[in-house]
């Protein structure tokens, strides 16, 4: 019989690892099939970071790319060969979903630009301002316009591919959520995270915040729930059930 889009397992590209204090917890691919809802047996994970090169796309119903602690401004072998086969992805219809570092390789693959965010670091539970055009996407349409989302980042999507558009920006992220193409997105914020994950990754950078002048107790104590963020993850796995083959 042949394979469906609902059969076909999801693809989970690692690029990175959750800081240490968090590790015990599982790893990014881990975080994101729970969020997303999915069984074990329906995703495939693959750690580009370590250099394996991922399968062909053609035999996943979508791609999911992690987050990391890296940098793609570093343009290392192993992200810019995976920016290479993402963009091949994407431009052969994938339904693609890209996570932090995974939004910006995506944005970077597809001609974006990529660096530093010149505001700084954006860390804890911050809002997310939806814009007219995320009324009409299919992955946001059903979001609230202004919804908390867990960040963590120093770089950002600086300029837009061509043809990308603008759904959502943060006070200091423009580029907080794009849309590639008809199947293809990436957001910033994780939506894998829970309170829990949000609240160890500022105990881990308490003394980076420190450094720049916050107060690691203020960012704690603001972490919420961000359900909607999950949502959005949730959302993509149905359409892209609905949208692979």
């Amino acid at each position: 019989m042949a394979l469906t889009s609902m059969s076909l397992p999801f693809l989970i590209l690692q690029t990175g690892t959750p800081v240490a204090p968090m590790r015990r917890r599982g790893g990014f691919p881990h975080w994101i099939r729970v969020a997303a809802g999915l069984r074990a047996g329906e995703v495939v994970e693959v750690d580009v970071e370590s250099g394996i090169a991922p399968p062909p796309f053609r035999a996943f119903a979508g791609v999911l790319v992690t987050g990391s602690g890296a940098m793609v401004s570093d343009r290392r072998p192993w992200s810019e060969a995976t920016a290479g086969w993402l963009r091949d992805a994407i431009h052969a219809g994938t339904p693609t979903f890209g996570i932090c570092y995974g939004h910006q390789l995506i944005a970077h693959a597809l001609g974006g630009t990529v660096g530093d965010n010149p505001a700084g670091r954006e860390m804890g539970t911050v809002e997310l301002r939806c814009n007219a055009a995320a009324a009409g996407d299919p992955l946001f349409a059903g979001a609230p316009v202004v919804f908390p989302v867990q960040m963590t980042h120093l770089q950002s999507v600086l300029v837009a591919p061509a043809g990308a558009e603008v759904l959502a920006a943060t006070d200091l992220d423009v580029c907080a959520a794009l849309r590639f193409s008809d199947r293809a997105w990436g957001v910033q914020f994780h939506p894998e995270f829970s309170a829990r994950h949000m609240r160890g990754y500022i105990a881990a950078r308490a003394p980076a915040l420190r450094r720049e002048g916050r107060n690691p107790r203020v960012v704690h104590a603001a972490v919420r729930a961000t359900p909607s963020a999950r949502g959005i993850l949730r959302q993509f796995v149905r359409l892209a059930r609905r949208n692979a083959g």
